[in-house]
């Protein structure tokens, strides 16, 4: 049986496995509770198993006593921003993410559409494992209601980050890949309105992938070759619930999904300078950004909730993660697709240079990335010994990040599988595969016993 993935962040499984319906009514009716039978908005991407998902999580929220309006098929930040929007008191989005087609998830946002944080998800899984939720009898049953304005309450929003008159007189080329996504109508009504010659590539939003949906360098080979050979702008990717984008310049040239935070970071601080908010994963190309316009970057724990809350602390101008996701507190504070890359086409429109170009500018570094398989238990004690490494700088926030004069190495243990991650990063790919192999083998050591 694969593995049921149910923590603070949300719920994952394989349909037809360990994603069960009855697992779902439970969830619902839990998240419920949470939020006190009242309104609760509920969206979904594209996956096939998507009407059995949505149904069972009614069922339990309705059992619960709540309202609940049904925002149908659209992407995670459209959904996140009708919570807001209606007063609701949360929202559940249907959406395995970046995951392949058999799985599918639960992701659970408050009021403000924001994820719930650490404390929130685990209010609720006290409940859900507690068993103490509501049942409210057959008169406080309420009837499903519809509401279709997501993807136009998003389009909006998006638009207004943009020299609409300008763009539409510019008339860029672009390509863009949806994977058949959830952000395909929202993406491709945006290039439309904006005057782009529109090169779609797997828009049909059917929820059949033809890739995989995590928009890394060997996922979207396609889209790389199609911006080459119809000599397009610029091309961009998204997954399937639209919250993460990766670029391809005109060259065709994959950029990797750092560049996107740090090109849409550029811009907007060239324009209004401010704080920038991140993870401790993200890409040190950040710092370099930063510093050219005199702004400060707040690092923080890995997670979304983590960077928002940050960012509404701060009052930050722009944030996001190192996986394709740019915040843009103008729109909302989630990760969204389509902000990241409306701001990209307005760089490209005010300064009139190719995306290779502006790309080239941001000082480059490369990422390794390795993993360790642990046990729960094995975690801590392996933590608490890397805590006492000798570096320029030790953070223990969320496991243990060293940062060095030539590249820093973050070793945290995973949120969702038994695992521990060792990322590192410096100037050349040999020194960060190098840095990621010394601790990567240090932590297997640790794990055997040795010091």
């Amino acid at each position: 049986m694969s593995k049921l993935m149910i923590g603070i962040s949300g719920v994952r499984g394989v349909v037809g496995d360990n994603l069960t319906p009855s697992l779902l009514v439970n969830l619902g009716q839990a998240f419920g509770t949470w939020a006190d039978s009242g309104t609760v908005v509920v969206g979904r991407d594209t996956r096939v198993s998507g009407d059995m998902v949505k149904h069972a999580v009614f069922s339990g929220l309705l059992s619960a006593g709540c309202r609940i309006v049904d925002v149908g098929v659209c992407g995670t930040p459209s959904a996140a921003m009708m919570i807001r929007k209606l007063g609701a008191a949360g929202g559940i989005v249907i959406s395995a993410s970046h995951n392949p087609i058999e799985w599918n998830a639960l992701k659970f946002f408050r009021s403000d559409g924001v994820y719930l944080n650490q404390e929130q998800g685990r209010e609720l899984l006290d409940i859900y494992y507690g068993g103490d939720v509501k049942k409210v009898g057959y008169d406080r049953l309420h009837a499903v209601e519809t509401n279709d304005g997501a993807t136009a309450n998003h389009l909006e929003r998006v638009l207004a980050l943009v020299d609409l008159p300008a763009l539409q007189k510019r008339r860029f080329r672009v390509a863009v890949d949806c994977c058949n996504g959830a952000g395909s109508v929202l993406a491709l009504e945006f290039l439309k309105r904006t005057g782009c010659e529109t090169i779609a590539i797997d828009c049909a939003m059917n929820g059949l992938f033809p890739r995989n949906p995590e928009p890394t360098r060997e996922h979207v080979t396609v889209i790389r070759g199609v911006v080459r050979e119809r000599g397009a702008d610029l091309g961009f990717a998204e997954d399937a619930d639209a919250d993460r984008v990766a670029f391809i310049s005109e060259k065709g040239e994959y950029l990797g999904e750092e560049y996107s935070l740090c090109l849409a970071a550029r811009h907007v601080l060239s324009r209004r300078p401010g704080k920038v908010v991140t993870n401790l994963s993200t890409t040190r190309m950040l710092e370099d950004v930063a510093r050219e316009f005199s702004c400060e970057v707040v690092r923080t724990p890995v997670g979304e909730v983590n960077v928002a809350e940050a960012m509404l602390a701060s009052g930050a101008v722009i944030g996001g993660e190192g996986n394709g996701g740019v915040i843009d507190p103008r729109v909302h504070y989630g990760r969204d697709a389509l902000a990241g890359v409306a701001i990209v086409l307005q760089y490209l429109l005010e300064t009139g240079e190719p995306l290779s170009r502006l790309a080239a500018a941001i000082p480059a570094y490369q990422m390794s990335k390795q993993r360790v398989e642990c046990s729960r238990r094995g975690i801590s004690p392996v933590l608490r010994l890397l805590a006492g490494e000798k570096a320029d700088r030790v953070d223990v926030r969320d496991g243990v990040k060293l940062d060095f004069a030539e590249g820093w190495v973050h070793i945290r243990p995973s949120n969702t599988e038994p695992i521990i991650r060792v990322y590192a990063e410096a100037r050349t790919q040999e020194e960060a595969d190098r840095l990621a192999e010394r601790y990567r083998a240090r932590v297997e050591k640790f794990l055997k016993g040795g010091l």
